[in-house]
C-alpha cells in the first residue's frame, strides 16, 4: 500500500481498494500537526490504518518534518512505537 503526499490540499493519501483513506495535517513552523485520520468505513478494523499512518510517518520523516499527533488514533500509534516516539509529539 502505497501513501501519497497531497501537498496541495494537506494530506496523505493511501488506496484502499478504490476508495481513498487519508490523514490531514496543518503546518506551522516547518512542523506537521496530523489532526485527522479516515479510513473508508468498510475497511475499518483490518489493519489499513496502521498501514497508512506510518505510512504518512515514514512519508514525512523522508522529507524531513517533525510532526504532532492531534487525531487521537495517530497519537496512539505512534506511542506503540518507540521508533515514532522521537519524531511524533
Amino acid at each position: 500500500m502505497n501513501v501519497v503526499h497531497d501537498r496541495e490540499n494537506h494530506r496523505f493519501t493511501m488506496d484502499v481498494k478504490d476508495k481513498m483513506a487519508r490523514v490531514d495535517y496543518s503546518l506551522k513552523n516547518d512542523k506537521m500537526y496530523l489532526v485527522y485520520s479516515e479510513v473508508p468505513f468498510e475497511f475499518r478494523g483490518r489493519g489499513y490504518g496502521k498501514k497508512l499512518v506510518e505510512g504518512t510517518f515514514e512519508k514525512l520523516t523522508a522529507e524531513g518534518y517533525k510532526a504532532v499527533a492531534v487525531c487521537s488514533y495517530i497519537k496512539a500509534v505512534s506511542t506503540r512505537s518507540a521508533k515514532w516516539q522521537s519524531i511524533i509529539g
